[in-house]
């Protein structure tokens, strides 16, 4: 059994390795070509498939709707009993079928030629060198046809869709990741596309966490150190800022009071002005949750004062507010 899976992985991980070569060599400039045609795309991509190839095709569609490409996927039979209605003009449709030759994929050749939709396929024809076979009835309709041609399936029967279907996917894959960076795609769209789960955790913006309003501790430099340890604990950040105007001059930790309890014993003499730490670390409101964590852990301290570009304060975020985004 080890030694059959152990197989299995390397046929699959040679077509790919071809695959590869066929997209650096015989079949870059069609690969070029199908990746301009979809950034100019006016409506979305439709993706479509049958069997093995569907599953693939949903994966594709949802991988291009997750890069900021909009993408849907078309059930070929569904299509044919009234689905056809979610083709509309301006739409690019990305076919995907192994043999080149599945009915139900063919039936929507006429529909697609009506509207005016650009046809991209993507077969197991081996299309080059050209003339080498000739292509299938896809391969022959479409605007660009693209090969993704095995040597042999991982199957030991040879029939089970295996490496075929594995090269299948990582060439839709090469087609939106190539596809999102020639749009620009940049992290912060990819944050605003996924929002909730995991990811949507991880690129939380410091804003949608932070402390802000009336549960932010501010005191003046003329405040008294003992109004200051009871803003520190109203508050409870385990820090105050002190402002002026509202723009940050320092902050006081409950660090910095240990620390200051340590070498005098009139603290409470004190105001805000003789105890702030000036200059401290900030950070901005639009920066993701996990900078205000990095800064955190590198400057080993538990709250982040949130300024504006002007230096005004706006919130705190603190290592607390991260927990719950499974950040910490």
């Amino acid at each position: 059994m080890k030694s059959t899976g152990s197989k299995v992985v390397r046929i699959e991980a040679e077509a790919l390795r071809e695959l590869a070569n066929r997209i650096d060599g015989a079949m870059a400039q069609d690969f070029v070509r199908a990746v301009e045609c979809l950034d100019s795309c006016g409506g979305r991509v439709v993706v479509t498939g049958m069997g093995k190839s569907g599953i693939i095709a949903r994966k594709i569609a949802a991988t291009l709707s997750s890069t900021g490409t909009p993408a849907l996927y078309l059930h070929p039979a569904e299509a044919v009993h009234g689905d056809l209605g979610m083709l509309v003009p301006g739409d690019v449709v990305l076919a995907l079928s192994s043999s080149g030759e599945t009915e139900e994929i063919l039936q929507l050749l006429v529909t697609i030629r009506r509207i005016g939709s650009k046809l991209i396929t993507i077969t197991g024809d081996k299309l080059y060198p050209a003339n080498s076979q000739k292509p299938s009835t896809l391969a022959q309709a479409a605007d660009i046809a693209l090969d993704c041609s095995i040597d042999q399936e991982a199957c030991s029967l040879g029939l089970a869709p295996t490496a075929s279907t594995t090269a299948m996917l990582a060439l839709g894959d090469a087609l939106a990741v190539a596809l999102s960076e020639k749009r620009g795609f940049k992290e912060e769209d990819f944050a605003h596309l996924h929002p909730g789960g995991k990811l949507g955790k991880k690129f939380a913006r410091v804003s949608q966490l932070m402390h802000s309003g009336d549960a932010v501790p501010r005191v003046l430099r003329t405040t008294t150190m003992a109004d200051v340890i009871y803003e520190m604990s109203r508050k409870g950040l385990g820090i105050t800022t002190v402002v002026e105007d509202n723009k940050l001059l320092g902050v006081i930790s409950d660090g910095d009071l240990r620390r200051l309890l340590e070498k005098r014993k009139d603290v409470l003499s004190l105001n805000a002005g003789d105890c702030l730490v000036a200059n401290p670390k900030t950070i901005q409101p639009d920066e993701f949750a996990m900078t205000a964590l990095n800064i955190m852990e590198q400057k080993k301290i538990t709250s982040l004062v949130v300024t504006s570009t002007d230096g005004a304060v706006e919130g705190v975020i603190h290592l607390h507010d991260l927990w719950g985004t499974q950040m910490v």
